[in-house]
């Protein structure tokens, strides 16, 4: 088996001799080299050629003078270059430590699977190397929205924020990929069908430097997300706004007759709470519905999770109206739009969660490329 290992850099240099040190070590009889696409303002580039000269594994450098789709982007540019039958991407931190590579590989090799992601939530998998409390939270977060916008590609992995994998080359069509930002996997599973597995992986402390998260990368994976799942997001949102003005509408009508606010929210609610799931049923998840829960299981979850959300939302919505003297109707508008992220998380993870497929043991289809994604969740 023929690897490339692609490790994407900007700004690594103090990491370049340690983690090259390590690989070399970690692939030793494997037939695999290192391929550094490197968009670095730093003298990296020359930290890359100078360890080259002295390694025993193969490294190339590919520097970039124009870093097109940040780290994404490259390495799809480091998938076009490179020279093995397999692809390992990981970051240049030592926070994927390469001694799990070949363990990456065999797994591969053990399953016929096209993709084999390191996974820091499955098994003893462990994601202690992100910093502080808040970047646990917001990579929890991202995955289990990517997940419920990915339904059925997703199905399988736990992990699709991870920048640590092993992908089979001939299995995606790289030429389909639009990188952008930080979550390349992301933007493979999304537009590949693929075999996938997991392997458990210790998510470690960064060797030197310091991270590249920001905020602007996080406006640019809910960009990417978008542009990835314009599908199924936007009809449950269509969903949600119609119920929406139907339980507003409902509520105003009741206020009209004299109805106090409160009484008339908890009518107009339940109308909603039923007429949304018989619209989820049919024009958002009608894909979903054969996945081992018959439809009174998922009216049941369905309507306990919507009736709890109400029964927290109520409170708050009359705080809002005696604290702050805002008109009800608004209020209730604004409860709405706080509850339609939770709503459609729950629903596509719980109520209409696809089951895990085993995968199958498949033929490597030397050259043969996969279709693109086909719209399907």
């Amino acid at each position: 088996m023929q690897v490339t290992v692609v490790v994407p850099t900007f700004n690594e240099g103090p990491n370049v001799e340690e983690l090259v040190g390590r690989l070399a070590a970690a692939v030793e009889g494997i037939d695999a080299e290192v391929l550094f696409v490197d968009d670095s303002t730093d003298d990296t580039p020359a930290v890359v050629a100078r360890v080259a000269g002295s390694s025993s594994l193969p490294v190339r450098l590919l520097h970039r003078d124009e870093p097109v789709g940040g780290l994404s982007g490259a390495v799809v540019e480091g998938l076009g270059e490179a020279h093995g039958e397999w692809v390992v991407v990981m970051d240049g931190d030592l926070q994927h430590p390469p001694e799990m590579v070949p363990v990456l590989l065999e797994t591969a090799a053990s399953t016929g699977a096209d993709i084999v992601v390191a996974s820091r939530y499955v098994g003893g998998g462990d994601a202690g190397g992100l910093d502080g409390r808040w970047r646990h939270l917001v990579s929890s977060a991202s995955s289990l929205l990517a997940r419920s916008m990915f339904p059925v590609r997703l199905r399988n992995v736990t992990d699709p924020m991870t920048g640590f994998f092993a992908v089979r080359t001939a299995a995606i069509d790289v030429a389909a990929l639009r990188p952008r930002g930080f979550k390349i996997l992301l933007e493979i599973l999304a537009r590949n069908k693929v075999e996938v597995v997991e392997e458990p992986f210790v998510f470690g402390e960064r060797f030197a430097g310091e991270s590249k998260a920001t905020f602007a990368n996080g406006l640019r994976y809910l960009q990417q997300l978008t542009a990835l799942r314009f599908g199924r997001m936007s009809t449950f949102a269509l969903v949600g706004a119609f119920g929406a003005v139907m339980n507003l509408a409902i509520m105003w009508g009741l206020e009209q007759f004299g109805v106090h606010y409160m009484p008339a929210a908890v009518v107009s609610a339940a109308v909603t709470i039923v007429t949304n799931f018989l619209l989820l049923e049919h024009f958002v998840f009608h894909d979903l519905r054969d996945e081992g829960r018959n439809v009174w299981k998922r009216a049941a979850q369905s309507f306990t999770f919507n009736g709890v959300e109400a029964a927290v939302r109520l409170p708050f919505l009359h705080w809002l109206v005696v604290l702050t003297g805002m008109p009800p109707v608004l209020a209730q508008a604004l409860t709405l739009v706080v509850a339609f992220l939770l709503r459609f998380v729950f629903h596509a993870q719980v109520v209409y969660r696809p089951r895990k497929n085993e995968p199958e043991p498949v033929v490597p289809l030397t050259g043969e490329k996969a279709a693109p994604a086909a719209d399907e969740d």
